[in-house]
């Protein structure tokens, strides 16, 4: 099994190659592909040292799959050469994701819509991932109506840039920004640029995805979308109402079957997800729940997610073992 990650130096394409080696992948014969500038450095995997690629050249070495993480301009360039080599490609960029010929896909939620033919996969957006796995349960039983969720969203979904800048300000030191505002003892209400009805990018790509990843256009959500300064791990505020009456117990329990989930919900015991229970985890962690006592069949929630792991990452990964596991590729 022949493996290109592109975009191998980066943030989330090094935690792809962590999980690629955690989760034990067949790996075969890797194939590292990074910016022209990098092509030729090594880099380690499983003990072995492997030299980075170009994009041409990791398409002349026709891997079955090409996991994707270098930034949505790269992969519309790129996606579709590799595609049209033959190549699955399990995107982690927003580049194909609201294409209508495209799948967009949480393992957990919707695998079940690939077949031999897609070539160009997406990955959903970190904090829609989170979101829809815990959704879609729900929404099978109980039938949602609507969703507003409020985000609050580690520096790590930008990138080192904004890593360094946390950082150098907890230390005073004078550094590049990737904000426009500090960031340390701060919060900063835009994730993405703003468009035409005031909403970020962020905040409609939850909207838009988690309609699509549900297969339901008539669920209405809204979001807003928050920076905060933990290096890594989303967490989400989020309230949902039902079509049908819930017990609390009932959806306590249906939450803990599912594989992949862990419920830290124990308010006697100040129990609780927070972003540091997520760190180095693919589970998705969801907490203080209670119902919402200003109107009928709705519930909140906190959902809290590693975003580089199960938010990115992991879940490209699982598509990728999806393939695999039913001879896709």
């Amino acid at each position: 099994m022949k493996i290109a990650v592109v975009g191998a130096t980066g943030l989330v394409g090094t935690e792809m190659l962590k999980i690629l080696a955690e989760r034990n992948f067949p790996v075969t014969d890797l194939i590292p592909v990074a910016s022209e500038r990098s092509v030729g450095k090594m880099i380690q995997f499983k003990g072995k040292e492997y030299s980075v690629h170009s994009m041409q050249q990791a398409i002349d070495a026709k891997p079955s799959i090409a996991i994707f993480s270098a930034g949505g301009d790269t992969s519309k360039e790129w996606a579709p050469k590799f595609a049209e080599a033959g190549i699955t490609v399990v995107d982690n960029s927003s580049a194909w994701r609201m294409d209508p010929t495209k799948k967009l896909v949480v393992p957990e939620v919707n695998a079940h819509v690939l077949t031999a033919n897609d070539k160009i996969i997406a990955n959903p957006n970190c904090s829609t991932i989170q979101l829809v796995v815990i959704l879609d349960p729900l929404h099978k039983k109980y039938g949602i109506k609507r969703v507003v969720v409020s985000t609050y969203q580690s520096v790590t979904g930008t990138g080192v840039k904004a890593v360094e800048q946390l950082m150098n300000e907890r230390k005073g030191v004078k550094g590049e920004m990737a904000y426009k505002y500090p960031i340390d003892m701060n919060v900063i209400p835009q994730i993405d640029v703003f468009l035409e009805n005031g909403y970020t990018k962020e905040e409609m790509k939850m909207v838009n995805e988690t309609k699509k990843i549900l297969g339901d256009d008539s669920i209405r959500l809204t979001s807003t979308t928050v920076r905060i300064p933990v290096v890594g791990g989303h967490s989400e505020a989020v309230n949902i109402e039902f079509e049908k009456d819930y017990e609390l117990t009932d959806i306590r329990h249906l939450l803990s079957s599912l594989k992949g989930v862990i419920v830290k919900d124990d308010p006697s015991q100040q129990l609780y997800p927070m972003p540091m229970d997520s760190h180095g985890r693919d589970e998705v962690f969801v907490g203080r729940m209670r119902r919402d006592e200003s109107q009928p069949n709705t519930i909140n929630m906190w959902i809290v997610a590693d975003n580089l792991r199960k938010g990115a990452a992991t879940n490209a990964v699982q598509i990728a073992e999806y393939l695999l596991e039913k001879k896709l590729v």
